[in-house]
């Protein structure tokens, strides 16, 4: 049975290192929007020149495209052991069509996770981030009271500030995240596959804790869909007696 998680949380949580983490370490795909945006575009699929037309007049790519996008790329036999999603869904109408391609794929139960880190801490972050000017990689934190690298580990590339990661701007972003979220928050968390993590922890204790609450939840939706076969089954078994 596969294992197929929605990996949650405002800019500053980590969720995007820790699903890629996550997706390495258990061998699922790990799926972010703006990458498989990229890849049908470059493919030149129909669902990925929809989108560039979209893109070349300056709109946002919208819900029906980006589910196509998204479903074109699970339905690819390397998806099927499961993955990792990092940026899907952003809305209740992608959630409920997500749903429906898990149920199509017909190989798992879909675990959610929400991390959840304080709006202090992620301004502390965010503020603080650096990128790197020639590769576009985030720079890690520095621990308590060791200064910030002013290289890249990854290519030597100078680390600059990014320009959207002003104070200012950052609570804006926060704001923004917060009003468009909470539909979706609201869509999951009365689920049994729906889990919290507390992302102001260190790396490593974050990581603990998602990868429990994963399996445990993955468990849960699987005695779950046992229990839901069970019952279509038992009506079938009362017909033919």
């Amino acid at each position: 049975m596969g294992l197929n998680v929605i990996m949650m949380g405002p800019p500053g949580a980590g969720k995007g290192t820790q699903a890629g983490r996550f997706a390495r370490e258990r061998g699922l795909l790990k799926i972010s929007t703006g990458d498989i945006l990229r890849a049908a575009i470059k493919a030149d699929s129909p669902v990925g020149l929809r989108a560039k037309t979209l893109m070349h007049r300056g709109e946002l790519v919208d819900d029906a495209t980006m589910i196509d996008i998204v479903r074109e790329r699970l339905l690819q036999p390397d998806a099927q052991p499961g993955f990792v999603l990092d940026g899907f869904p952003r809305t209740v109408v992608q959630a409920e069509a997500l749903d429906r391609i898990v149920a199509e794929r017909n190989n798992g139960p879909l675990v959610v996770v929400d991390v959840r880190v304080p709006e202090k801490e992620l301004v502390r972050r965010l503020a603080s981030r650096l990128i790197c000017s020639k590769c576009g990689a985030n720079a890690e934190l520095p621990k308590a009271g060791e200064p910030a690298a002013a290289r890249c580990a990854r290519c030597g590339g100078e680390l600059v500030q990014r320009v959207d990661d002003n104070e200012q701007v950052v609570l804006e972003r926060l704001k923004v995240y917060e009003r468009e979220t909470k539909p979706l928050v609201e869509f999951y968390r009365d689920r049994p596959t729906f889990r919290i993590v507390n992302g102001a922890q260190g790396l490593e204790r974050v990581a603990h804790e998602l990868d429990t609450v994963i399996d445990d939840a993955a468990l849960v939706g699987a005695k779950e869909a046992a229990a839901e076969a069970v019952k279509a089954v038992s009506p079938e078994k009362a017909a033919r007696a």
